[in-house]
């Protein structure tokens, strides 16, 4: 489903797509799925908790922030190169698969949010960044990965993992952390 989704869109997507892909028989499909959306949202929470056990497998080995967070986001990063049309189907697609794909979305921007937010405990900053920095920081990083596969891209969203720390850290740690996480990302 989300490959089918992330190649031709949402909208254009149906059941009988599915079922040319996987050679599924129409009875099968429909004894597991109600429809389209209901297969589309069950892919969605099946494939996010497949990326998070991903981000946070890549993250454990990590002990500071900056460490975990380099770690995990290189990780989805690497997702996203191995599999565009999935990653399009769960970042530009979810739009038009309506108000309960967006609040599953919702409720994994809050947890990344949440993540980002733990530099706090990082002792950044006397009086650090507003409380807000967090959730701008992950829809910032969203924002680009949106536009990047909504044109097409299907590639190369490693590279931008050392932007992405720098954007990361400077709200937390300053400008010069920022610049040596950039540069330990870059390596």
């Amino acid at each position: 489903m989300l490959e089918a989704v992330g190649a031709e869109g949402y909208e254009p997507t149906s059941v009988r797509t599915v079922l040319d892909r996987t050679g599924v028989y129409r009875q099968a499909f429909y004894d597991n799925f109600a429809d389209k959306d209901d297969c589309y949202l069950q892919a969605y929470d099946a494939t996010l908790e497949r990326v998070e056990d991903l981000v946070r497998e890549a993250a454990a080995g990590q002990g500071a922030w900056t460490g975990q967070l380099r770690a995990g986001l290189g990780a989805f990063l690497d997702f996203l190169d191995a599999e565009p049309d999935v990653g399009r189907a769960l970042i530009v697609e979810v739009h038009a698969a309506g108000p309960e794909a967006l609040a599953k979305r919702t409720a994994a921007m809050a947890r990344v949010n949440a993540f980002l937010d733990r530099a706090r405990e990082g002792g950044g900053d006397a009086g650090g960044p507003p409380p807000i920095a967090g959730e701008g920081i992950a829809a910032g990083i969203h924002a680009v990965l949106h536009s990047r596969l909504s044109t097409g891209a299907d590639g190369g969203f490693r590279r931008l993992l050392p932007e992405f720390m720098y954007f990361a850290v400077l709200p937390y740690f300053g400008a010069e952390a920022a610049s040596a996480e950039m540069q330990a990302a870059s390596v």
